[in-house]
């Protein structure tokens, strides 16, 4: 998905509208769950994942990909 100015307004009662290139874009549903995350004056929405999608997602990583602290066995 590129980029693109998806400017939302903010309703009275607080709530926003989700831009359909966004909703198709990341399968959203009605219903579906979005985590808001505010950083350093930004906010982000994050959409909740099964525990299952992150299946498989450290794969490639072996042992040595992995920094090892002093402190830590």
């Amino acid at each position: 998905m590129k980029s693109a100015n998806n400017t939302v307004t903010l309703s009275s009662k607080y709530q926003v509208v989700v831009p359909s290139s966004v909703r198709e874009h990341l399968k959203l549903k009605p219903g579906a769950k979005l985590t808001w995350i505010e950083f350093d004056g930004v906010v982000h929405l994050v959409p909740h994942q099964p525990v299952s999608a992150y299946r498989g997602i450290a794969r490639a990583l072996t042992d040595s990909d992995i920094p090892r602290e002093p402190d830590r066995l």
